[in-house]
């Protein structure tokens, strides 16, 4: 109301001039936040995916484990995507490998069986 004409077409013009700076200072503010979301929340959730499932791929016999039902349990047999746990003593269940959800100590390595040792 208080504004005169030639300044109301100064600051219409000084946009049209450069429609990208309009455009960078209009959606910049956006732009920053999915950025800033990617570094602080994406990326350590991706890493932290990545090393679960290398602790869940190396799983091996003696190791105890907790299942994604809460179950606390020790590996007693691996294969590809399966493994024995025993959650009692006697008690062994047969879980899929993904439902690890992690993989708590880390046990010996268990000693090779061989024929020998299994005449005697």
């Amino acid at each position: 109301m208080f504004a005169t004409p030639a300044f109301a077409q100064a600051a219409n013009g000084a946009a049209a001039a450069n429609p990208l700076l309009a455009n960078l200072i209009q959606f910049g503010p956006l732009l920053l936040i999915f950025v800033l979301a990617y570094f602080l929340l994406l990326r350590p959730q991706q890493r932290r995916m990545k090393e679960q499932q290398a602790q869940v791929a190396a799983v091996k016999r003696g190791d105890t484990v907790v299942l994604s039902n809460g179950m606390i349990g020790k590996v007693t047999r691996v294969e590809d995507a399966e493994a024995m746990v025993e959650i009692s003593t006697g008690v062994s269940v047969r879980v899929i490998k993904a439902m690890i959800a992690e993989v708590r100590t880390r046990g010996e390595p268990a000693p090779a069986v061989t024929k020998a040792a299994n005449k005697s």
